[in-house]
């Protein structure tokens, strides 16, 4: 693809396509999935059309061989919409017996319907990998002169200079690093942040489950968070900066059910100790 910024997940997805026979990507939308697996596809089926989708859907219902017929690695598009297409997948993987088959990419986590429909969990023959937004080496404005491996085999080169001012760190850490962001002038590389706000907090927010949320309540949870943004913050944590900084609150359990539906679509993420 012309003007393809290379990823990390580039190496990564090579690497694991050679060891197992199918690969899911997941992450947050907009972040590059499809584009990077689309970089080493041989076929695609990109689900997010609703005609592509259906008829998908109604060929793996009558013939699987023919619905996965394409050209490998063979890339399926959201494949969450398609619950079946998991069972379907580890059946072909496990009768061509070769590595490489598949690429899933997915930007939720299925509902519990569908995880229900799993007859296996995949294990020896799925790879997962976790993609997230740019990295300020992948979008070009770090050097890349220090490296996280080159630390523990060369550890007396740490020190290097970056020109980027303090302003400019500021407003990267602002725009985010959403690969369609990159090189835009900055007022409009901003509004993509914004946009990707109301996406999720007026429509992926209901999607991941089919479960009606007010936009305005996830609006105001999601304002809390980022305030605790690096911090251990409890529940009852939240439900109290939400009675402190907004006109309405919401009870624990509502605060929940809104972050674990946040955690589906990829946009909370707990970080490890």
């Amino acid at each position: 693809m012309d003007g393809y910024r290379h990823r990390i997940m580039d190496g990564l997805l090579e690497k694991k396509l050679q060891a197992k026979g199918a690969v899911l990507i997941e992450g947050p939308k907009w972040c590059g999935k499809t584009t990077t697996a689309e970089e080493i596809a041989a076929s695609k089926i990109l689900l997010a059309r609703t005609d592509v989708k259906n008829n998908f859907k109604s060929l793996l219902e009558i013939d699987t061989d023919a619905a996965l017929s394409g050209d490998t690695p063979m890339l399926i598009d959201e494949w969450q919409t398609v619950p079946k297409l998991w069972n379907a997948v580890r059946y072909t993987v496990d009768h061509r017996r070769k590595m490489g088959q598949f690429i899933l990419t997915g930007s939720a986590v299925p509902d519990k319907e569908a995880e229900g429909e799993r007859e296996h969990s995949g294990t020896g023959r799925f790879a997962w990998l976790t993609m997230r937004p740019m990295t300020l080496f992948e979008s070009g404005e770090s050097n890349g002169k220090v490296s996280f491996g080159n630390l523990f085999t060369a550890p007396e080169k740490i020190l290097e200079k970056n020109d980027l001012k303090l302003q400019d760190i500021a407003f990267l850490i602002c725009r985010g690093g959403w690969p369609m962001a990159v090189g835009l002038p900055e007022e409009a590389a901003l509004e993509q942040a914004f946009d990707y706000y109301d996406a999720v907090t007026k429509e992926d927010i209901t999607k991941v489950d089919g479960v009606k949320r007010a936009s305005e309540r996830v609006q105001r949870l999601m304002r809390a968070y980022a305030r605790h943004q690096g911090t251990q913050v409890s529940i009852a944590t939240l439900k109290e900066d939400l009675k402190n900084n907004d006109t309405a609150t919401l009870d624990d359990d509502t605060i929940s059910s809104y972050l674990e539906a946040l955690r589906k679509i990829f946009v909370v993420e707990d970080m490890q100790a």
